[in-house]
């Protein structure tokens, strides 16, 4: 994945942060998911208390939401926090250890040291898992249309500021039984630093070059106008509660009941589905970087296969390898241990929407957070 010179490495102080995923002793959030499968190594449960505190993307939010509440019930004398800031500000922290544990749409590299200084923190490599693959979804509120077939050229060309017509001719093309409006196009996107744009620019680098000329970027050009709004709640907001025929992205977990575009991938339009998106790790390689303790991907956006959904994140999981003290070290231990279980994996997709790694991928996370010591 091609990188930006965005990220700061100053980390914000933790203490003030508001936290908005809780749960242990009978707290928590009110999910009336149903707990199935199995939750993983319950030895690795046993003794476990305190506080535990992460947190990062916010396209992470509503699984971690479920999986905290999943691993109270099996955990319940830690509290875990996750504090869905951005994948930013979950790398900051984490580098500067104020997270024991980070969500992050991007993984590390060492662009400007990121990698180099999580490394300093840690002692040594620090682990770098995927915990679940994610469709970004094209969200629109556009008046009289409930369905959108986009191109990739066309995409691009609408966030670059450069189509503003809901019934510009090349809309139209790919929509002919659509009734577009003579109305302007009000493109919504992130305002701070995000992964989830990260992996939308990087889509629309791979597969509209000649249209999006930003390249790669996790903060929004300001040259290509629209409309800015912080987090993924924000975004779904302004299209939802804002003006009508706003377009934006996020992800698709958090779409509601806002219109969904579908994308053309070869000579057909693809929808957000989890399945459709967890295929293109099927088709894509590992990155540079990747080793023992780094499980990353370089996603191929430019696929033509049937079936696959073309705009994802794979969301990681940031850790050490070991931790100063021995308590941390079992609560990450468990707590990601839990996430990467049949049952951590099945209430996420049912609340967040995710795919679930495959089997493969799986049992070599699961190996990787198994090394978890003090």
């Amino acid at each position: 994945m091609k990188r930006t010179s965005f990220r700061s490495i100053a980390a914000p102080a933790v203490a003030t942060i508001a936290v908005f995923s809780l749960a242990a002793c009978g707290g928590g959030n009110d999910s009336d998911t149903e707990l199935t499968g199995d939750a993983g190594d319950t030895s690795v449960y046993e003794g476990l208390s305190g506080k535990l505190v992460g947190g990062g993307a916010s396209s992470q939010a509503s699984a971690q939401d479920a999986w905290i509440a999943g691993f109270s019930t099996v955990a319940s004398d830690v509290t875990v926090t996750y504090d869905p800031q951005g994948s930013g500000t979950g790398r900051e922290n984490f580098i500067s250890g104020g997270y024991k544990f980070a969500g992050t749409d991007a993984y590390l590299t060492d662009e400007e040291g990121e990698l180099s200084d999580a490394t300093k923190n840690c002692g040594s490599t620090p682990i770098q898992i995927p915990n679940y693959v994610s469709p970004i979804a094209v969200i629109f509120n556009v008046e009289g249309v409930d369905e959108l077939n986009l191109a990739p050229d066309v995409l691009g060309d609408i966030f670059a500021g450069k189509i503003k017509k809901w019934n510009d001719p090349r809309i139209v093309a790919d929509n002919k039984d659509a009734k577009l409006p003579n109305a302007d196009i009000r493109p919504v996107h992130r305002s701070d630093e995000s992964g989830t744009t990260e992996n939308f620019t990087d889509y629309l680098d791979a597969v509209a070059k000649k249209n999006w000329t930003a390249g790669v970027v996790e903060t929004w050009p300001k040259e290509f106008g629209g409309e800015g709004a912080k987090g993924t709640d924000g975004v779904v907001k302004s299209v939802t509660d804002g003006e009508k025929n706003a377009i934006a992205y996020a992800d698709a977990s958090k779409a509601g009941d806002l219109g969904v575009a579908k994308i053309k991938v070869g000579d057909a339009f693809v929808g957000p589905s989890a399945d459709a998106a967890a295929k293109i790790l099927e088709v894509s390689p590992e990155a540079d970087g990747a080793g023992d303790t780094a499980m990353i991907y370089d996603l191929d956006h430019t696929t033509t296969e049937d079936g696959v959904y073309p705009i994802v994140l794979t969301s990681y999981l940031l850790a050490c390898q070991q931790y100063d003290d021995e308590a941390t070290a079992k609560q990450v231990k468990g707590y990601l241990t839990y996430i990467l279980s049949d049952q951590g994996q099945t209430i996420g997709s049912e609340e967040a929407g995710s795919a679930p790694l495959a089997d493969d991928l799986r049992t070599r996370a699961q190996e990787i957070v198994a090394t978890i010591g003090s």
